[in-house]
This record gives structure tokens, sequence and C-alpha cells, in this order.
């Protein structure tokens, strides 16, 4: 989090009104839905919303991004309403450093839901950004914590934006893949992308575990390639691409409940998606991420 108060609210349109954008767009073929954040467990709702959405189409892929220091309180209600995928966004296993990075002392919340979350049978997905000089130490550590819970691991290079403090510096693939060397085997092998991920396989030099890791490299032509995501945010805009500063805003039509405008602004969106994100050295995103999500 960057330094902003952290009362900090938005004029979030309600879920009632976003499932009725879900349908539309679950009617014209999308199929896989994750709501992410900011932190979606602030809405305490979530749950009645995810199973709405199951209900209407109970074969849709769905899943959660979540920072989880909420999450133990909510384990039972989510899964009952048939959600068995959660992405945890974590970047350290230090006390003092996750409170750096979020504000907030989390990690013994964030690991008691972890431990809730794997006992039900929830995938349960990790994700960590490497940062030089907080948390670059741990890139190896991460995946040995990964391995030994039976968790999937995905490293995400570090998204600049004018948000975050101009300070911050990330890890490229190459970087990350060379400092994981030290303790694992790493191979890769080509495969159909099915996410914004390229896999690797992982085996561990002294326990010999194996396990397959991703790295989200946003930086690389390949990215934008496979790319066929769309965001809608928490204000009801509906961003085409997240370092794209084009958008549709929805608000109107969702809170009216208009839905053939819904479905008018979602094909809009669709037909003007980029090709390519405007990602480079000299331009850097204005949209900041701890509310839209990176």
């Amino acid at each position: 989090m960057p330094n902003t108060p952290l009362d900090f609210h938005e004029e979030s349109v309600g879920l009632d009104k976003i499932l009725n954008f879900v349908k539309i767009c679950i009617d014209n073929g999308v199929k896989k839905i994750r709501v992410t954040g900011g932190e979606p467990l602030l809405r305490p709702d979530l749950s009645k919303f995810l199973h709405d959405i199951k209900s209407y189409k109970p074969e849709i892929d769905l899943a959660i991004t979540t920072n989880a220091f909420l999450l133990h309180k909510y384990v039972d209600s989510l899964h009952d309403a048939g959600l068995r995928r959660i992405n945890v966004s974590l970047d350290s296993l230090k006390p003092e450093r996750i409170a750096l990075i979020s504000k907030v002392n989390a990690l013994p919340s964030i690991l008691k839901s972890l431990e809730l979350a794997s006992k039900k049978d929830f995938i349960i997905k990790l994700n960590m950004v490497p940062l030089q000089g907080i948390n670059d130490d741990e890139i190896g550590d991460m995946l040995h914590f990964a391995m030994e819970h039976n968790f999937t691991l995905r490293y995400i290079e570090y998204m600049e934006n004018l948000s975050a403090s101009s300070n911050i510096k990330g890890f490229k693939s190459n970087e990350i893949l060379e400092k994981l060397k030290k303790d694992f085997l790493i191979s890769y092998e080509e495969k159909e992308k099915k996410g914004p991920a390229k896999i690797y396989t992982a085996t561990n030099l002294e326990s010999k575990l194996v396990s397959e890791f991703g790295i989200i490299s946003p930086h690389d032509d390949d990215f934008c390639k496979s790319c066929n995501r769309i965001r809608l945010t928490a204000k009801g805009v509906l961003c085409p691409c997240l370092y794209y500063q084009d958008s549709v805003d929805l608000k109107d039509a969702l809170e009216s409940e208009d839905g053939e405008k819904l479905d008018s602004l979602l094909k809009k969106a669709i037909k003007d998606k980029p090709e390519k994100n405007l990602w480079s050295e000299d331009d850097i995103s204005a949209r900041a991420f701890y509310e839209t999500g990176g």
C-alpha cells in the first residue's frame, strides 16, 4: 500500500447491480470470473454474490484473489457458496515485511486463513511480487513454503504505477529464475498457455520435491498475445486492459439495470481492447493498483 489514509473508501457499485452485468457476461460466453480488488472480503455480502453466480451458471470457473487477512472468517461461507479456487497475495513470510508492504501486521491472520482453507478442498495459489531490497531474499523460501503445503505459486513482475513509490524496483523473470537456481533444478517445457503465466517445473535439490510454479511477465510481448481478460472496477468502470488508460464507464447502466445498454457497452469494450499494453520505461500507469488489483 502507498501512504494513503487507511480509512480510504470509494463509491462502490452494489454487488446486486454487478451480478446483473456478470450474468450478461456469462450469456455472452464468459467462462471464468475472478473476484479481486482492492480486497474483495471487505464486502460482507461476497459469499452471497458468489453463490448467486454459481446458481446462475454452476459450471462457471469462479475464483477470488485476496490478501487473506479476513479469509479465516469466511472460509466456511465461501465454501458453502460453491467457491473452490482462492488466490492469496503473499509477498513475504516475515511479519515485519508484511507490515511494511501492507501497513498492517497481517501475517498471523494470513497463515491462520491458509491453514483453515487448506483443510477444505480449495485449490490455493500464492502470488508473490519480488521487490529489490524488500523481499528478494525470500524468492526461494516462498517456493519451499508452497511445495511443503501443496500450494501453487506465481511470481509476478512488479508493475510500475504512479501511486507507488518511485524507489520500488522489481525483478524480471530471468532474474527470478537465477535466484531460484540456487536451491532448485528448473525446467521449462513449452505448453499451450491457459493464463498469463509461463509455467516451470522446480525440483528441490535437497528434498527432491517437485512442483510447478509460474512467472507472470507483463512486460513481455507474449503476455498480451494470450490476454482475453477484461476488468470491472468497484466503481463500475470496465477496463479492457489494466495498463492502458482507455476504459468504458458502466456505472449509470449498472445503477439503472439497463441490460441492453450493458450488453452494448460490454461488446464495445471487447471490440476496443488494445492489441498491446502501453508498458515502457517512459510510460507509467496512472491507475492505482491497490484499487483495481494487479
